[in-house]
């Protein structure tokens, strides 16, 4: 029997109905924050630089927008419909800053199923204190075949001065 933690298993088109919800949860750390700049190319100093970040608007450090939005594709990739969803398109509007040690949760629901596969959802990433952070829809080509596999293992990451 494999552990349901390990393993990620799908909801096809015809498992989807208007309504449905499923939630993904992740918090952002320090070492996340510097991942995601190394990997996006974003050296915007008002996410690496303590003293320019306080100067700016927000008063401290915060996260890149994208980072939130790359939440709503983890959820929509793992969670619903989960493996074999094809991403097709995703609007996002940024509602407040996301600071480190945040804990953001996605809230997913279907909005409704239209032909070919097609499935639109009301993307909500609220924070620990329960504010929208980022509202948004996307649609996505719900898989139409029922799979569930073992997530791949993923490789520890080191960064210099940081571990």
């Amino acid at each position: 029997m494999s552990d349901t933690l390990d393993t990620l298993e799908n909801l096809t088109y015809n498992e989807l109905h208007e309504g449905d919800t499923a939630t993904f949860t992740r918090t952002l750390t320090e070492k996340e924050l510097i991942l995601f700049a190394a990997v996006s190319g974003d050296f915007n100093p008002v996410h690496l630089d303590s003293e320019f970040a306080a100067n700016s608007m927000f008063k401290e450090r915060i996260a890149h927008g994208m980072w939130s939005g790359s939440l709503i594709s983890a959820a929509l990739a793992t969670v619903m419909p989960g493996p074999g969803t094809v991403y097709l398109d995703q609007s996002l509007s940024f509602k407040r800053p996301v600071k480190l040690d945040d804990t953001l949760t996605v809230n997913l629901t279907v909005l409704r199923k239209d032909p070919k596969n097609r499935v639109i959802f009301q993307c909500n990433v609220t924070n620990q204190h329960n504010q929208k952070v980022v509202i948004g829809e996307a649609k996505v080509i719900a898989p139409t075949e029922k799979v569930s596999l073992y997530k791949p293992p993923l490789p520890k990451i080191t960064i210099e001065g940081h571990d």
